[in-house]
């Protein structure tokens, strides 16, 4: 049976501070943040600008986070008022959220690995089986 890996990566700029960190993290900072996604599928599908069945996932689709805060994405933006309260701003919780929002916007079946870098020495990846 076929398989397809997909990745991609993207940077977004944005603002956050750790609620109740005890050090710089907990006051308002920003990051370039770096993200790569992982997409794996065992049949090709059509996305919302193509109605054929010819890709894992839409890379314009993928990269919704890039996009400006004002327009739905992660860009230019302060976290702690975007992600719902749920979720702090720990680059963990950060991949968590790139996670479930981006696997809602797949195909079903679709398997999806998130990878969210603060600094360029740090990483932190996050999947569901």
């Amino acid at each position: 049976m076929p398989k397809w890996k997909l990745t991609t990566e993207f940077t977004f700029d944005s603002a956050h501070y750790i609620r109740d960190y005890n050090g710089p993290c907990g006051r308002l900072h920003g990051h370039t943040y770096k993200v790569r996604l992982e997409v794996i599928s065992r049949q090709l599908h059509p996305s919302e600008y193509c109605p054929h069945p010819v890709m894992v996932a839409d890379f314009k689709t993928l990269r919704w986070a890039k996009r400006d805060a004002t327009k739905g994405g992660l860009d230019h933006g302060v976290l702690n008022e975007i992600l719902p309260p749920e979720y702090d701003t720990t680059a963990e919780a950060i991949a968590q959220y790139i996670y479930h929002e981006t696997k809602r916007r797949l195909p079903e079946g679709v398997e999806l690995k998130v990878a969210v870098s603060e600094t360029p020495n740090s990483w932190v990846e996050y999947e569901e089986d």
